[in-house]
């Protein structure tokens, strides 16, 4: 039986990583029931000005939102997670086009009833949403998509969509013991976690992508792995090269491997269903444009707004609203600064 132990940096063993681009692997977690004020005060630190007043715009967006009903709440949202990806894109020195990047496309045919599957969004070639998607590395080609499919692919909505949407085959896998693991006879590093007991069954199995396939030296047949591996000079990151190494891999499992926020991290598998298409986004720049569309027909068609959520899928678009702020701005928190955020738990007096 091959010797495989967990990766450990700085005496803490190695999990899947909240940022994308830039995960600064081995630090201590921020424990914060809001991500604002050490956001603020890292962009302060790192001397990035024109960054930080654009994350203090959003702040002030996001607590002008607080007290919006739902019909109004979208527009003040959109603001914030624009101005929150500007401080991102002036924080890492990239170029963009000062416009939204994205817009509504109309799918309807004469007389259609509205719906999700064709109220349609189309990003551009420039702007800001595009340049996100750029930072982010995202592979898809579509430049087209319907809220239906936006919402089909987050995940912290997607529990959500699938009681909304009651025939559909869930997306995301629910995983357990997400790690980074050595095998010391070969020195190859990868992924490795387990299928929730609910989803254990063969079948979830053949519907993960096509970098996580079953662990065939797994304990049991819930345990998966990523094909794609590294090979590292020891098990404690001792060097440059190795965290760099990592980071790249890491980097590579992004798309497939994504996570619902709160006092506890969850992480998913983004598997192969069928239904709305899989996207080869992620969820900020879905979020992003989801929420541009919302904020749109909150300004310019409100009583259609109120039609979507007094309609059949009101509880989907509900939550999205009511979710999206806390999932987005931790996420764009982990992207500017590297690290992850969590809300602390509250330890009772014993």
């Amino acid at each position: 039986m091959p010797d495989i132990v967990q990766l450990r940096l700085n005496g803490r063993p190695v999990k899947p990583h909240k940022c994308v681009v830039s995960p600064l692997l081995g630090t201590r977690t921020v424990l914060t029931n809001s991500p604002w004020g050490f956001v603020a005060l890292w962009l302060k630190r790192e001397r990035k000005d024109d960054a930080l007043f654009f994350w203090n715009q959003a702040q002030e967006f996001h607590k002008a939102s607080e007290n919006m009903s739902l019909e109004s709440a979208p527009l003040l949202h959109y603001y914030c997670f624009m101005n929150a990806t500007k401080a991102l894109l002036v924080a890492k020195g990239l170029p963009f086009d000062p416009h939204h990047g994205v817009k509504a496309n109309n799918l309807r045919t004469p007389g259609a009833k509205k719906s999700l599957s064709n109220e349609g969004i189309r990003i551009g070639s420039r702007g800001i949403l595009p340049a996100l998607s750029s930072y982010m590395g995202e592979l898809e080609l579509d430049k087209t998509h319907t809220m239906q499919e936006v919402l089909f692919n987050l995940p912290y909505v997607h529990r959500t969509y699938c009681l909304t949407y009651k025939n559909q085959q869930d997306l995301f896998i629910p995983l357990l013991n997400a790690e980074f693991v050595l095998d010391q006879a070969t020195m190859q590093a990868y992924f490795r976690a387990e299928l929730s007991a609910d989803f254990a069954h063969a079948r979830y199995i053949k519907r993960l992508p096509a970098n996580l396939i079953r662990d065939p030296q797994g304990a049991h047949s819930r345990v998966i792995r990523s094909l794609a591996f590294i090979t590292l000079g020891s098990k404690t990151l001792r060097t440059v090269e190795d965290r760099d190494k990592l980071v790249g891999l890491s980097r590579t499992l992004r798309a497939d491997v994504q996570y619902i926020n709160g006092a506890q991290t969850l992480w998913y598998a983004k598997s192969k269903v069928t239904g709305p298409k899989r996207l080869e986004r992620f969820p900020l720049t879905l979020t992003l444009a989801a929420m541009h569309r919302l904020s749109e027909i909150c300004r310019y068609k409100p009583m259609e707004l109120t039609s979507f959520l007094d309609g059949q899928k009101n509880w989907l678009l509900s939550e999205f609203i009511q979710l999206a702020p806390g999932q987005f701005i931790d996420e764009l928190a982990a992207e500017i600064t590297g690290h992850q955020f969590l809300v602390p738990n509250v330890r009772t007096a014993t």
